[in-house]
């Protein structure tokens, strides 16, 4: 089934169709103009804060296997009798203190249709009316199935995947590449597929991330003791079932590092959002943001690599729980240094990658 938010995109103007062919039977359908579709992929966000809308949207982000990869027979119990009927309730709250309130929608929604639209743009610049660029979530809506079927449905022959996580890791980039796979198996026309991999040691893109470094500190009378690069935690585990997430963000710590021309002294790499009760990649940065102010860091600053919108993670963990830590541990100065969301610097770095990976298709 199409989501309600996309199911109005499947009317096919009737400028994307081609002229009639008069070998064509009069009752045959129209043909659609060919062209490429680039679907953007995040990670998703619930329709609302209220219960009902939290707990559809965790049980299907916590019910993903290549998120929580335990025994369905243990895990799925604690899921739906324990865990959601009290998790909807915090995550709600959590969600409701960074609402966008005037568009009735997550922060994250608000910044992928910002990203969308100017990608678009760029594409259109470049391509003309060859190339169709919209965006799905992994969770939620707009749902990665109904915008696939958008996009065949509006004569795309080729379709090239972006899901916009800089470092890979199986619990973002794969299962967003799985459930996109899963979408082309319920198409009768199956169009040929790329997928964009991970972006983290492009030169455009930590050019990016250091130039928001540069325009943040430029505003500071005094500038920060160490900038904490903190990054979404996964299980530790994980690293040694050999997924390369923990290798690719301590090496964007390391390019960052480099382009700034800075010393170990001044930059490091953290890990945040653990869940569960084993052990995640460390350091933890809600720990280590504590330890540093105990030793004498007063002054800190904090970006967050790994995404590329802000959202719950950002906004309310970083912007309150990890700066609460800091602040009760002694620290005095703490400044969050947003993600680079629609920044020209950013777009251009995407568009750049998008461009690079429709070689061959459109040159």
């Amino acid at each position: 089934m199409l989501d309600a938010r996309s199911r109005q995109d499947v009317t096919l103007p009737k400028d994307e169709t081609e002229p009639h062919n008069p070998h064509l039977p009069a009752d045959h359908p129209p043909v659609k103009r060919p062209r490429v579709g680039v679907l953007l992929a995040n990670l998703g966000t619930p329709d609302n804060y209220d219960y009902w809308s939290m707990r559809r949207y965790l049980g299907e982000f916590l019910s993903d296997r290549r998120v929580i990869d335990y025994s369905p027979w243990i895990w799925q119990p604690l899921l739906q009798l324990v865990i959601l009927s009290k998790r909807p309730f915090s995550s709600g709250a959590a969600y409701k203190s960074i609402w966008n309130e005037d568009l009735g929608e997550s922060p994250l929604m608000t910044i992928t249709k910002a990203q969308t639209e100017k990608i678009k743009a760029a594409m259109q610049a470049r391509y003309g009316d060859d190339v169709l660029v919209d965006f799905c979530m992994r969770y939620g809506n707009p749902s990665t199935k109904s915008k696939v079927r958008v996009m065949a449905e509006r004569g795309c022959r080729k379709i090239l995947f972006f899901p916009l996580y800089p470092q890979y890791a199986g619990a973002t980039t794969a299962t967003a590449n799985d459930q996109f796979f899963r979408a082309l198996m319920e198409e009768k026309w199956q169009p040929p597929v790329r997928t964009v991999p991970a972006y983290f040691d492009r030169p455009s893109y930590i050019e990016a991330l250091a130039q928001s470094v540069e325009r943040a500190y430029a505003m500071m009378e005094t500038k920060p003791d160490i900038l904490v690069c903190s990054y979404h935690g996964v299980p530790q585990r994980y690293l040694m079932e050999g997924d390369p997430y923990h290798c690719q963000c301590v090496k964007t710590t390391r390019l960052l590092k480099e382009r700034l021309g800075w010393d170990d002294t001044q930059i490091t790499s953290t890990f945040q959002s653990r869940f569960g009760p084993e052990e995640w990649l460390k350091p933890y940065t809600v720990e280590e943001v504590a330890r540093l102010a105990e030793d004498g860091k007063k002054r800190i600053a904090i970006i967050a690599p790994a995404f590329s919108a802000d959202c719950i993670e950002t906004l309310e963990e970083i912007n309150e729980e990890i700066r609460e830590s800091f602040e009760e541990a002694g620290g005095e100065h703490f400044t969050y240094i947003p993600c680079l969301n629609d920044d020209e610097a950013h777009i251009a770095a995407l568009s750049e990658a998008i461009e690079d990976n429709l070689k061959g298709w459109l040159d």
